[in-house]
């Protein structure tokens, strides 16, 4: 058993066995996504997960829509939660640190998905507190994020086996140094606009060729997702998948060359 599927297997003991309690400070798409994956995993149970919103319509959306108590203040989260995972507006989180300050322990793990706050500015305003960052993408609200975090100086090796079981609910999480959050938000937090481009130049092909749009949107979506996924069960390098599906004078190496002529390496 190598290190990653050690620690995936102590986090769901972990979690089982200290009956732990997951907060949310927001209750935007990010943390509503999280929230699903974590009750669809069976990570918590949905009494075991609270929340806090600003608005009573969010409220009504959360504790109506996924089943788990949402207050309007977030003192009750804080007091209440093992865990707590904040996802609010970057300019909001001074604000809810240091008003909730009293309640936040030395015990509790507290995980930041908010956008452009560094792990030392968290610390500067709850010091001693175990923090993680974490870096998501937009495809984690359907379950399949790819998601970087990165430790702050007090967080433990049991805090690392806990964040990785709330973000594999949601996609695939990988640690990683800070100073490596600007390249994870380009490629994994910038790409999936990307590969919608690519997805719809592919359905503009199809539909250049005949088929309808959205025929040729759901081939293309189909053949993109059945594509990654066969790279990340072989682990075989791109070009020798590619080189797989190129045969000799046939119409996808035709392709590849029209391709590699007009963006040459």
């Amino acid at each position: 058993m190598d290190g990653q599927e050690y620690i995936t297997a102590r986090t769901d003991c972990l979690i089982d066995n200290m009956s732990m309690r997951i907060g949310f400070i927001g209750a935007g798409k990010m943390a509503t996504a999280m929230m699903e994956g974590i009750i669809a995993k069976g990570l918590c149970a949905k009494g075991d997960i609270i929340a806090c919103c600003r608005t009573e319509s969010t409220k009504k959306r959360v504790e109506e829509g996924i089943g788990i108590e949402c207050f309007l203040d977030a003192k009750p989260v804080f007091e209440g939660s093992d865990v707590i995972i904040i996802a609010v507006k970057p300019n909001q989180v001074k604000d809810v640190l240091v008003t909730n300050i009293e309640a936040i322990t030395t015990k509790k793990l507290i995980i930041s998905v908010v956008a452009g706050v560094k792990i030392s500015t968290l610390e500067k305003y709850v010091p001693d507190c175990k923090f993680i960052r974490v870096m998501p993408n937009v495809c984690s609200t359907v379950l399949e994020g790819a998601s970087s975090f990165t430790l702050g100086t007090n967080a433990t090796r049991e805090d690392v086996a806990i964040v990785e079981s709330i973000l594999n609910a949601i996609g695939m999480s990988f640690e990683i140094s800070e100073d490596k959050i600007d390249a994870v938000t380009g490629l994994s937090g910038s790409s999936p606009a990307y590969m919608f481009m690519v997805l719809d130049a592919l359905a503009d092909g199809g539909v250049l060729m005949g088929l309808p749009r959205d025929l040729a949107l759901r081939l293309a979506a189909q053949t993109m997702l059945g594509s990654a996924k066969t790279y990340l069960e072989t682990g075989l390098h791109p070009d020798v998948l590619k080189d797989s599906v190129c045969s000799p004078g046939g119409t996808t190496i035709e392709g590849v060359k029209v391709l590699e002529k007009s963006h040459p390496s």
